[in-house]
C-alpha cells in the first residue's frame, strides 16, 4: 500500500500545472516519474487486486453476509466474536469499523481504475481506458449493491473540486451504468493497444470483452423485478455480444502472500479462533446432502475427536455422511439459544469447553485456509445460472434453460479445482449434471432451482456478497431469519450495510438526501432493486 500511495503521488503531482513558466522546472524532481512518461498500466493489478480483496474475508463479507445468508455460521465460543453480527445479527465492538470498509476500499479501487481510465485516455490507449472504465463500473456496482444509493456521476472528482458528491438514486444509477458499461464495451478494439500488468486476462482484449458483457448480465439480472425492461434489454444484448463461454473465461484474482496480496478469506480462516468459530451452516450442508452433491467431501469437514483437533488446520472426516451443519443463531453460552437444546445436536467432542461442544459439526477445509488462492470475481457457472433464469423469464437468449442450467452445474463443480489440484473430474461433474436436470414442470420451480444452485456456487467460492445479492433480489433458497436477543434487524435477515458514520459528518446534505430518497439508513432499509 506504502508503494501504491507514492504512485499516485507522482501521478498527480506530475498533473499540477502553473501559469508560471518557470514554475515547472524548479519544482520538478527529476528522479519520479510525472503523468508525461508514467505507465498507466502499472494502475491495472492494484485495482484489480484492491476489487477483488475488498469482497473477502474481514472487509465485511465473511463477518456479515456470509452468515446473513446461512452458508456459514459461528456458535460464539467467545474466541471471535466480531462474527455475530453475521450469525445473530448483534452489534460488536468492531461491527462499526467493518461495516464501512466495502466502501472506502472499493472506493478506492474505483478511484485507481478511474485514474487509470484518465491517463490511459491522455495516452491515446483507448483499450486500457475502456478497462479501467469497466472495472470502476463493477466496483461502484457493488458498492451500490451492498449499500443502496451512492455517488457515481459526481463520484472520483476530487480533481474538480467535487469533494461532496451527491448521492444517485439506485433507480437512475443502475441504467446510467449499463448504459457506460455497453459504451465501454463498444470501445475495447483487438487491433489497438493490448494492457500490460493485466493480471486477469494478461491483455487479451477478447476475453474483456466477454468479461464486460458477462457483467452487464449480472447488472442486468439484478433488475428483474424493479425495472423488467431494463433487464431484458441488457440480458439479451450480454447475451449477444458473448459472455463466457468456459471456465477458462471466468474473472479471478490471483493472489501472492509471500509479497503480502493474499487471499483474504484464507487469511480469516487461519486465525486460530477463526478455526473454531467458523462453520458450515446446516441451511448449507443440509442442502448439499438433499441433492446428493458432489461438493460436500470437497468443501466440508468434521474435526477428529477431541479438543486439540478444533484449532489445528489439518483435515478432518469428509464423508457425506459425517457432515452436520451449524444451526444459525445457536451459541454455546448455556443460555435459551445453547446449541445442546437444538433438536439435532449431534453431541460434544471432549468435555470441558465449550469449544468441544462444536467439534462434531462441518467446517471448511483445508482448501479454504489457503491464502494463496485466487478470489473469485464472477465465474463461468454463475453467469451461465444467470442465463437459465434469463430463458426461464422467456429473454431472448440461444439456448436453453436446461442446458444453460446444465453448463452451470458442470461449471460450479470443476471450478473449484482451482483451490488447487483436481477434486472433481470434469467426467464426473458431466455425469452428475446429467442425473439432476433442471425442473421445468413451472415457471416458480425452476425459478427457484436455479437460484439456490447460485447462492450454493457463489457461496462454495468465497463470494459471499453476491450469493447474499442474488438471495436479495429472487428470495431463494427460503430461509428463517435468526431472532436473537438485542438483534440490530428486528429479527429480520440484513437487506443492506448501514453507511459509514464519516458520511453524515463529512457530507452531509449529500448523506441526509439519500437517506430520505430510500427511507432510513437501517440494516432492514431496502435498496431500489430488492423488491
Amino acid at each position: 500500500m506504502t508503494k501504491y500511495i507514492k504512485i499516485l503521488f507522482v501521478v498527480v503531482s506530475g498533473l499540477l500545472i502553473s501559469c508560471d513558466s518557470n514554475f515547472q522546472e524548479i519544482n520538478t524532481d527529476p528522479t519520479k516519474a510525472g503523468s508525461e512518461i508514467f505507465d498507466p498500466n502499472l494502475l491495472l493489478p492494484r485495482a484489480l487486486y484492491d476489487y477483488g480483496q475488498r469482497t473477502v474475508g474481514y472487509e465485511g463479507p465473511i463477518l456479515f453476509q456470509s452468515m446473513w445468508v446461512q452458508l456459514l455460521a459461528s456458535p460464539s465460543t467467545g474466541g471471535a466474536n466480531y462474527y455475530d453480527g453475521g450469525d445473530k445479527y448483534v452489534t460488536t465492538g468492531g461491527t462499526y469499523d467493518y461495516v464501512q470498509r466495502i466502501w472506502n476500499g472499493v472506493y478506492t479501487a474505483a478511484s485507481t481504475a478511474n485514474q487509470m481510465s484518465k491517463l490511459a485516455t491522455q495516452k491515446d490507449m483507448p483499450n486500457l481506458a475502456a478497462i479501467g472504465t469497466i472495472v470502476k463500473i463493477m466496483s461502484i456496482s457493488y458498492i451500490s449493491d451492498v449499500y443502496g444509493d451512492v455517488p457515481y456521476t459526481e463520484a472520483l472528482m476530487l480533481d474538480q473540486s467535487v469533494s461532496q458528491p451527491k448521492y444517485d438514486k439506485q433507480q437512475d444509477l443502475y441504467p446510467q451504468m449499463l448504459a457506460d458499461l455497453d459504451a465501454a464495451i463498444t470501445t475495447l478494439d483487438v487491433s489497438k493497444d493490448k494492457p500490460t500488468s493485466d493480471i486477469y486476462y494478461g491483455g487479451n482484449i477478447a476475453k474483456w470483452r466477454s468479461f464486460g458483457y458477462s457483467l452487464m448480465l449480472k447488472m442486468a439480472m439484478r433488475l428483474t423485478v424493479a425495472d423488467a425492461a431494463n433487464a431484458k434489454k441488457y440480458a439479451e444484448k450480454a447475451a449477444a455480444g458473448g459472455v463466457f463461454a468456459s471456465v477458462a473465461d471466468e474473472a479471478i484474482s490471483p493472489t501472492d502472500d509471500a509479497d503480502g496480496f493474499d487471499n483474504g478469506n484464507g487469511a480469516s480462516f487461519t486465525v486460530s479462533a477463526d478455526v473454531y468459530e467458523v462453520r458450515w451452516s446446516k441451511t448449507l450442508i443440509d442442502y448439499l446432502k438433499s441433492n446428493n452433491d458432489l461438493r460436500l467431501p470437497v468443501v466440508a469437514e468434521v474435526p477428529a475427536a477431541g479438543l486439540a483437533a478444533n484449532y489445528l488446520y489439518t483435515g478432518g472426516n469428509t464423508s457425506t455422511s459425517a457432515q452436520i451443519g451449524f444451526p444459525n443463531g445457536y451459541d454455546t453460552k448455556g443460555g435459551s439459544r445453547d446449541v445442546s437444546l437444538e433438536p439435532n445436536y449431534p453431541g460434544a467432542t471432549g468435555t470441558g469447553s465449550n469449544i468441544a461442544a462444536i467439534g462434531n459439526y462441518s467446517r471448511p477445509t483445508p482448501m479454504y485456509r489457503n491464502r494463496t488462492t485466487p478470489v473469485f470475481v464472477l465465474t463461468y457457472a454463475q453467469v451461465q445460472l444467470l442465463l437459465a433464469e434469463a430463458a426461464v423469464r422467456g429473454y431472448s437468449v440461444s439456448g436453453t434453460a436446461s442446458q444453460y442450467f446444465n453448463n452451470g452445474l458442470v461449471g460450479a463443480m470443476v471450478t473449484l479445482n482451482k483451490f488447487g489440484g483436481t477434486q472433481i473430474t470434469n467426467a464426473d461433474a458431466v455425469f452428475y449434471a446429467a442425473a439432476h436436470p433442471l425442473n421445468v414442470t413451472s415457471t416458480s420451480a425452476s425459478l427457484k432451482m436455479i437460484n439456490e444452485q447460485i447462492w450454493a456456487t457463489t457461496g462454495l467460492t468465497g463470494n459471499w456478497v453476491e450469493a447474499w445479492n442474488n438471495w436479495k433480489r429472487s428470495d431463494f433458497p427460503v430461509l428463517t431469519p435468526v431472532n436473537y436477543t438485542g438483534n440490530f434487524s428486528s429479527g429480520q435477515i440484513p437487506t443492506r450495510q448501514v453507511y459509514p458514520s464519516t458520511e453524515g459528518s463529512n457530507n452531509t446534505a449529500s448523506y441526509n438526501q439519500a437517506v430520505s430518497n430510500m427511507g432510513g439508513d437501517t440494516w432492514i432499509t431496502k435498496i431500489w432493486w430488492d423488491k
